[in-house]
């Protein structure tokens, strides 16, 4: 670990469904202005700016930022699938941390379309998650009318039910949890409070996979603005919260070797990752009050329980059970809705829990406060693979 990185401001704007946005332009330029006058500094003072977008040409980076102002900064763009946003912010910290800059910024933004997320570059190319794809035919076929993300989580809680002999009902209750979080969240898409009879008898994906227990493809955009101690003090910043750890992992062989739909979907990264930052934060899981994590579905948001240590292996349904991944429990999951109720605009959502989690420790998360946070623990996936896992701690 090298500087401390502080979190001086970050931003935000409501996501949208598809085509009830503005342009990826536009909401790249609002959120970013809503974290500039967050940190309340002037623009000019950023010294370079990573661009975290999935579906988009080359340089669109460059063109939410120009709305903004054009200072000559480096700009670079940045494509992780799923964790875009927190690599952007994963590369905004190092910078800082490095001492390479005292000052960036990491955006996040996505013009999602309608419907399922599919791969546009097919005719001349291997798709890059082939060994995924492969896999997942090997174990339990492949049907090419079916969403491939939903297979691959609805095998892998074909497989967790197998192996822990949990009732699938376990995911229809993290579905409603999720909503009902998401009633105070004015950033959610949806809003309305579910019952496990609605989930359960939505339409049937893969698996144990519903319609309900999918996160919705949406369109949004979020920033943040980090720096370092001896920036903050030179422009009046008053530190309220820190990076405390941060960690990225891609795959290992057993994440193909084991045969396993739950090493597929990230669950070796997940481990990896979290490991990395409890040794480096000196962090124990219980110590954790707050966690925005990657519920693209609900049998992720399982798997990533007992992958973060939350909770002991096989542990999730007693877990769900006890109502302790809520408010009142050990520890409240995604107070923001989550992606199941904000919607998951790729390139957006990790910078999107990472505003979250600043809100929650800065105690400004009105009716989602969480009591007592000095801690918050965030993680973003991307199948492919890539897991970052980040810890925030509470400053003065």
């Amino acid at each position: 670990m090298g500087r401390r990185v502080l979190v001086a401001g970050v931003g935000m704007i409501p996501f949208a469904k598809p085509g009830k946005s503005d342009t990826y332009d536009v909401m790249g330029a609002r959120a970013i202005r809503r974290a500039v006058e967050d940190a309340g500094i002037p623009y000019e003072l950023v010294q370079q700016a990573y661009a975290g977008y999935v579906y988009g040409d080359s340089t669109s980076g460059q063109a939410a930022l120009y709305q903004v102002g054009m200072t000559g900064i480096p700009v670079v763009n940045v494509n992780n699938n799923c964790a875009t946003g927190s690599s952007a912010l994963w590369l905004a910290r190092q910078a800082v941390e490095s001492g390479a800059v005292e000052c960036a910024l990491a955006v996040g933004f996505e013009q999602m379309q309608r419907g399922a997320l599919t791969t546009h570059w097919t005719a001349d190319r291997p798709s890059p998650t082939k060994r995924f794809d492969d896999l997942l035919g090997e174990l339990h076929g492949l049907d090419d009318e079916l969403p491939r993300a939903a297979q691959l989580f609805g095998g892998a809680g074909i497989e967790y039910v197998e192996k822990t002999g949990a009732d699938p009902v376990l995911f229809a209750k993290v579905a409603v949890k999720s909503r009902t979080h998401a009633a105070n969240s004015p950033y959610a898409v949806f809003r309305d409070p579910i019952t496990v009879e609605e989930v359960m008898a939505s339409p049937h994906i893969f698996g144990p996979v519903t319609r309900l227990q999918a996160c919705p493809p949406t369109c949004g955009a979020a920033a943040a603005i980090v720096c370092s101690d001896d920036f903050a003090r030179r422009h009046g910043i008053k530190p309220q919260v820190a990076i405390k750890a941060q960690a990225m992992s891609s795959d290992f062989p057993d994440t193909f070797e084991k045969k396993s739909m739950i090493e597929l979907v990230g669950g070796g990264l997940t481990r990896a990752a979290a490991q990395q930052v409890y040794e480096a934060a000196g962090v124990d899981p219980r110590d954790i009050k707050v966690v925005e994590l990657h519920d693209c579905f609900t049998v992720n948001e399982v798997l990533v329980y007992e992958g973060l240590g939350l909770c002991g292996e096989g542990g999730a349904e007693k877990f769900v059970a006890d109502g302790d991944n809520t408010y009142g429990g050990r520890v409240v999951v995604g107070p923001s809705g989550g992606l199941m109720s904000k919607g998951h605009p790729l390139g957006a959502t990790g910078l999107a829990q990472c505003t979250e989690l600043v809100w929650q420790l800065r105690g400004q998360a009105e009716q989602r406060q969480v009591d007592g946070v000095t801690l918050a623990l965030q993680h973003n996936l991307g199948l492919g693979g890539v897991g970052v896992v980040t810890i925030y701690e509470k400053v003065s």
